[in-house]
């Protein structure tokens, strides 16, 4: 791996965040933090772990070594993984299943990520295998063992190509984005891996680099079977990081910035689910129901502080709105009343009765 001193010092500061080896016992749907994520349609969301190793100025999930929200990390053991991302799959009723791993993270912090990779193509109905990454541990070596293992795309978030913007985007002093940048032409030039480019636009930021981002993706000849780019707009999240100084674009503003681009470069920026062969089927059956009082089992500590994780009927609740890391310790084990305040895509939240 490139960078390796300064990787590892940068991932000793996760020692003081408990890494959470998740148990076989758990299941695997209702964290948005990791497991798998069914929105009704054929890409089931692949996440195997939680670390990342930069500290991105507007990550939406405040991941890496900076986090000051986050309490716990975790890994999921491959066969656990794959085990429940056939019983997702066996909801879909479709034989074009699109495995798209996007962790709250860097996937290739997953040490078993090729294994996942191989697994996941080997599964009957598997047509695309996806990964979202900024590409800090991208190597030859890493890009030809996911190539073998049936990876189909890499989508590799580009937000500055000047060096020392890069730096302060990420965070992190010793990334370089001139060897991502010499990843993204490898993946192109030398492999058979479809490549798209996702830059964050984040305003007042990297205003001036969006143009040069799109000339560098046109250049290398990105997008071979999907769109060069996918440009991603800055939002703020509650538990994200706000940079001084930056406000959101509206949508409206964003997709006519895009569209003016679009016509300079000629090429296709606002994007549709179309665009990657996306569409809409059956969904896993919600377990709970929106306000509704259940009984959950208290099974470990919360991604984030002042929250802990509980197990009932099959699925993961993250329960919310403790006082404090104490009370949360003091639940593990308990089984608990819990209100449901959120459901949606089996993502399950909520907070003690």
């Amino acid at each position: 791996m490139r960078n390796t001193k300064s990787m590892r010092s940068c991932l000793s500061d996760f020692t003081t965040r408990s890494v959470i080896r998740v148990p076989t016992e758990w299941p695997l749907i209702g964290h948005i933090a990791f497991g798998l994520i069914d929105r009704g349609t054929n890409v089931i969301q692949v996440r195997p772990v939680t670390t990342c190793p930069l500290c991105c100025v507007f990550c939406s999930v405040d991941s890496g070594p900076c986090s000051r929200r986050r309490q716990s990390e975790y890994i999921v053991e491959l066969d656990h993984l794959v085990e429940w991302f056939k019983l997702v799959l066996s909801h879909k009723g479709v034989d074009d299943v699109q495995a798209h791993i996007d962790t709250v993270g860097d996937p290739l912090t997953y040490p078993m990520l090729v294994d996942l990779v191989h697994a996941l193509s080997d599964i009957k109905g598997v047509s695309v295998i996806s990964l979202e990454t900024h590409g800090p541990l991208l190597n030859e070596k890493v890009v030809d063992e996911l190539e073998a293992a049936g990876l189909t795309r890499v989508n590799l978030s580009v937000d500055s190509l000047d060096p020392e913007l890069a730096k302060e985007l990420a965070n992190a002093e010793w990334f370089d984005v001139n060897e991502v940048l010499a990843m993204a032409e490898y993946i192109v030039k030398n492999t058979r891996l479809d490549l798209i480019i996702t830059p964050v636009w984040v305003p007042r930021l990297n205003d001036r680099e969006i143009p040069k981002i799109i000339e560098f993706a046109l250049r290398i000849g990105a997008g071979k079977r999907c769109p060069p780019l996918g440009i991603q707009k800055y939002e703020v999240h509650k538990y994200g990081r706000k940079p001084k100084g930056v406000r959101p674009m509206s949508w409206r503003e964003f997709y006519n910035r895009l569209r003016q681009l679009g016509k300079i470069y000629n090429v296709k920026l606002v994007l549709s689910p179309e665009d990657f062969g996306i569409h809409k089927t059956t969904h896993i059956p919600l377990a709970f129901r929106r306000y509704e009082v259940a009984k959950v089992r208290v099974v470990g500590r919360g991604w984030l502080r002042k929250q802990v994780i509980g197990a009932a009927r099959n699925r993961l609740v993250s329960v919310v709105g403790l006082r404090d890391s104490s009370e949360a310790d003091s639940l593990i084990g308990q089984r608990v009343k819990v209100k449901m305040l959120r459901v949606k895509h089996n993502i399950y939240v909520g907070t003690l009765v």
